[in-house]
């Protein structure tokens, strides 16, 4: 009973606090689902702004004096193994996210074993959603689950300037930019596979 309770709070504390400001803030985590990963999985999106173009396609673009339409655009998601190394570090950035009036979202309730029995989308500010979205990114080809925590520990050290700049380096610059400041940041950060530095420095940021 006390569960289902507990369940239902957060249920409800969701759709009337969290839900009306993750339809407008800047990026959004969405417990859900994906084909071919275990549920639940952890989904980052950014809000961005798509120039509608009658002679183009959609793109990604600046703010122009064109029509503007903003919407929700994926960047990174985490799932299994590599989410369950990283959770307890995810959990101590979102309970950094507050409401414009400063008042703590207690976002952390939502990435607990009760919590991520829901399906549902919480609002991230811009530094936790920077944060989360290059963690998501820069662990999406790796194995190794020292360097998948490894990279969350340091990233989640990041100032907010950092972790916004080192994010729009992986998803602003094109295809190719994008893929190698990916792994240049993977390496900065984690070192190579096998080194011997990986779990020394792990350990000294437990």
């Amino acid at each position: 009973m006390k569960k289902n309770k507990s369940l239902s709070d957060l249920a409800a504390y969701h759709k009337k606090y969290l839900a009306p400001l993750a339809r407008q803030s800047p990026y959004v985590l969405r417990i859900g689902d994906k084909a071919k990963y275990p549920p639940p999985v952890l989904i980052v999106k950014e809000r961005r702004e798509i120039a509608k173009d009658k002679d183009q396609s959609k793109q990604l673009q600046l703010p122009t004096e064109r029509s503007l339409k903003k919407t929700l655009v994926e960047i990174g998601y985490l799932a299994g193994e590599t989410q369950r190394r990283c959770l307890s570090i995810l959990r101590n950035i979102v309970a950094s996210v507050r409401s414009d009036a400063d008042i703590p979202l207690e976002l952390q309730r939502y990435l607990t074993k009760e919590g991520l029995q829901h399906r549902l989308t919480l609002p991230l500010d811009e530094e936790g959603g920077a944060k989360l979205g290059l963690i998501c990114r820069l662990n999406s080809r790796i194995r190794e689950m020292d360097r998948v925590e490894l990279i969350a520990r340091r990233v989640s050290k990041f100032t907010r300037e950092e972790a916004v700049y080192w994010l729009s380096r992986t998803t602003s610059f094109g295809t190719d930019a994008n893929r190698w400041a990916l792994a240049g940041l993977r390496i900065l950060l984690s070192g190579q596979p096998g080194d011997k530095g990986i779990e020394k420095m792990l350990e000294s940021l437990r």
